[in-house]
């Protein structure tokens, strides 16, 4: 147990944010799963095992939400179900991964919790706005990473649309129309059994995109949360290999004009870039464009 343990200590404090993401949901679903265990062994499994599953999965009942704000967080790393879980790391895993191709993990973590966040607060808005919702709103509860994953599925694909991944059957697919296809499937499926996990998803998927069009616009609505992710913890996504200094010895010389045409240039430099991806893929990138996007995204 302890090797087991230290293993998991390594894996977490040397792996980058989506590796930390995956373990968190894991560690999560396996300790869930232990306590309904002891639950169920001590003939507990009613009440007490569906009680604390309610005290951890977001309430679309807004006085239940009053007394319970942090399920909004909670929510979106708890699972029940093995393959719900199974589905949901692979998609973080696949997707997380070209995601940290082209953008960095500030970002990835950001739009993990902001698109969990997103789709909650969708939820409950429908939930408590349509009508046909009104006999299952009081009973109703949300749990899983799926709104967060998607948030990052839409993200990147809003990214790098024409970015090209064989899957098997069907040979080369670009992630576009990937994401044009999971947001109709969660469209079409509000009308099944489980309504709110599809609101849900939709809130994230459009989070996903909200946040890349206005990345393309140069402006970051992640900031404010990440300063205030900072203030907490900076350990959660900053690793041995990617700390460092954030002023160099010339910087202190620069005058605000200099900062600012700098970064302006920049800026020109990337949404340039960032047009030319969207027009012709990533591919169409020389190398110098491919390591200018790199120097700028993990700056940002």
């Amino acid at each position: 147990m302890n090797t087991i343990s230290e293993k998991i200590k390594e894996a977490f404090s040397e792996g980058n944010v989506l590796v930390r993401l995956i373990l968190i949901n894991v560690l999560v679903w396996c300790g869930v799963k232990m306590l309904m265990l002891v639950f169920f062994l001590f003939n507990f499994e009613g009440e007490l095992a569906g009680g604390f599953i309610k005290w951890l999965a977001v309430p679309a009942h807004l006085g239940d939400l009053l007394f319970k704000p942090w399920t909004l967080v909670t929510y979106m790393f708890l699972h029940e179900d093995f393959f719900h879980i199974l589905f949901n790391m692979l998609w973080l895993y696949w997707f997380g991964r070209i995601f940290l191709e082209y953008l960095d993990g500030k970002k990835l973590l950001s739009t993990y919790i902001l698109g969990g966040l997103a789709g909650a607060v969708l939820y409950i808005v429908a939930f408590n706005v349509f009508p046909v919702f009104s006999f299952i709103q009081p009973f109703s509860y949300a749990l899983g990473a799926s709104a967060s994953v998607l948030a990052i599925v839409i993200a990147i694909a809003t990214f790098v649309p024409n970015y090209t991944i064989y899957l098997m059957f069907l040979g080369p697919v670009k992630i576009k129309y990937i994401a044009i296809f999971s947001v109709l499937l969660d469209l079409l499926s509000i009308q099944g059994s489980n309504p709110g996990g599809h609101i849900a998803h939709l809130g994230g998927a459009l989070f996903g995109y909200i946040y890349i069009q206005r990345l393309h616009k140069g402006k970051d609505i992640s900031k404010g949360f990440m300063k205030v992710l900072n203030s907490l913890t900076s350990y959660f996504y900053t690793t041995k290999s990617n700390m460092h200094v954030s002023h160099s010895s010339t910087d202190k010389y620069k005058t605000d004009e200099d900062y600012n045409y700098e970064k302006k240039v920049k800026q020109q430099q990337m949404d340039e870039i960032l047009d030319k991806i969207s027009k012709s893929g990533y591919e169409s990138l020389t190398k110098e464009e491919k390591d200018l996007l790199f120097r700028i995204s993990n700056k940002q």
